[in-house]
């Protein structure tokens, strides 16, 4: 199965990221979304699931939830926005996987067992940070991601 990841658009869709996550089975929306014009565009091309970003305090936003989580087979995947967030968050559930956002810079890293990426921002440029995606190929028991970098 392949997961598309994405977060802080900021009310920004690019065509490339649309085009990137196009063939995905499931799509993941980090937060900060920007506009729910956004969320209607991704949940055309598979289903979609959203968290709320620190910047998503337009009304429509506020039933979004904070933190969310997928089952993939044996694959567990909780999302959140900010991993400050994490915290409070202690539970009998052990997600094989974490996908956040919020700091813009894509990342993936592997720590006790848990997958954590961090798709960066397909939003508009910040500094001088690529703009990028990432993916999630899931297969049985077994998960890799992957950083895309869109041009900008």
């Amino acid at each position: 199965m392949r997961i598309g990841l994405i977060s802080d658009t900021h009310g920004l869709l690019r065509a490339s990221a649309l085009a990137a996550l196009r063939g995905c089975e499931q799509i993941i929306h980090g937060g900060d979304i920007g506009d729910t014009s956004v969320l209607e565009m991704l949940a055309q091309i598979a289903p979609l699931t959203v968290v709320r970003g620190n910047n998503d305090t337009a009304p429509w936003a506020q039933a979004l939830p904070e933190q969310a989580r997928l089952q993939v087979g044996p694959i567990g995947v909780l999302i959140v926005h900010d991993l400050k967030s994490l915290a409070p968050l202690a539970s009998a559930w052990h997600p094989r996987v974490i996908v956040s956002g919020h700091s813009h810079h894509s990342a993936v890293r592997e720590e006790h067992g848990v997958l954590y990426v961090n798709p960066g921002s397909a939003g508009p440029r910040r500094f001088r940070l690529p703009i990028s995606l990432a993916e999630l190929i899931i297969s049985g028991d077994q998960v890799r991601a992957r950083i895309i970098e869109l041009p900008p």
